[in-house]
């Protein structure tokens, strides 16, 4: 819940640059589909439920649209030139919410998507996984019926955006990893084009 507050306050410090949407779109839309998740679930929104699936799912596909809406905007304006770009401060700014809106919104795809969803782990684990956690590989060094919640996610997402690759994470499944081979690649052109454009710049 935290992350998606967080994820709906980036969208509105973005530079009207990498902006797809109004500033209001969003931030309502998402905070509609979050009313609906609690009221039908209050508390830790742990009810096994198709339709509370399918409205967390929904919440995260469009921060995940508009995560890569907002990259292909930021690459747009460092190719063409913008109201940013000759501003190394505006735009290392721009390209660090960009990256973080990124980071957020794929930590909370693999958190949904994983073993059916954070609902469906809190009663059990699949026998076939698809993402092996270092504990699942090696359950002897973890606690007693261990989880990953969302702070694993969030440092998968991490890992990935910054080693541009897998760490100590396996992606298993196919959807894991293309989910993560594309954030590898936006983060890499994310920081490499913003990091070259900014120091264009300041020469």
């Amino acid at each position: 819940m935290t992350a998606v507050v967080v994820a709906m306050l980036l969208t509105l410090i973005r530079p009207k640059d990498v902006r797809l949407f109004p500033l209001w779109v969003l931030p309502v839309v998402e905070t509609v589909l979050l009313a609906v998740l609690i009221v039908r679930d209050p508390g830790r929104i742990d009810k096994r439920s198709s339709f509370l699936r399918g409205v967390s799912i929904t919440v995260t596909a469009l921060l995940v649209l508009d995560a890569l809406a907002a990259t292909v905007r930021l690459i747009v304006a460092l190719i063409h030139g913008g109201s940013m770009t000759n501003s190394p401060t505006k735009l290392l700014a721009a390209g660090a919410v960009v990256w973080l809106s990124n980071l957020l919104a794929f930590a909370l795809l693999y958190w949904e998507l994983d073993a059916g969803g954070a609902a469906n782990r809190a009663h059990r684990m699949p026998q076939y996984l698809d993402l092996a956690f270092t504990q699942q590989l090696s359950p002897e060094i973890a606690r007693p019926n261990w989880r990953p919640g969302f702070g694993d996610y969030l440092y998968l997402g991490l890992t990935t955006s910054t080693a541009f690759s897998p760490t100590d994470v396996m992606p298993l499944a196919k959807w894991a990893k293309l989910a993560m081979g594309a954030q590898s690649m936006i983060a890499l052109a994310v920081v490499g084009l913003v990091v070259a454009r900014a120091v264009n710049v300041f020469t």
